[in-house]
């Protein structure tokens, strides 16, 4: 998705059968209203940008499901999601990489 763009666009970037166009605006006012997005009004459209940087805004929802869902641990997400996420073997360990890495950062530290 562009940095900036219209309800329109947004529609356009789905695949058949796109969603309706109240769905699209309904979902861009509770993001307005939640602070994640704002808007230019251009006479009868509205060009809606972001406020908050994917990544801040994907952390603070997984938070949220870890604490509402997993008792707030990690430890219970990663044990969750390892074992009902119907991983592949090559997965698993490319996520035991990742966390054997992470491993490494934190004796480093």
């Amino acid at each position: 998705m562009p940095p900036d763009f219209s309800s329109l666009n947004l529609i356009d970037a789905y695949p058949e059968p796109r969603p309706a166009a109240t769905t699209v605006a309904t979902l861009l006012k509770r993001m307005q209203d939640k602070g994640f997005v704002a808007y230019t009004q251009y006479g009868n459209s509205r060009e809606y940008y972001a406020l908050v940087k994917k990544a801040d805004y994907f952390s603070t929802h997984m938070s949220g499901i870890i604490r509402n869902f997993f008792g707030n641990s990690v430890l219970r997400f990663a044990s969750f999601f390892t074992e009902s996420g119907n991983l592949t073997e090559a997965e698993l360990r490319e996520l035991r990489n990742i966390v054997d890495k992470e491993i490494e950062k934190k004796k480093n530290d």
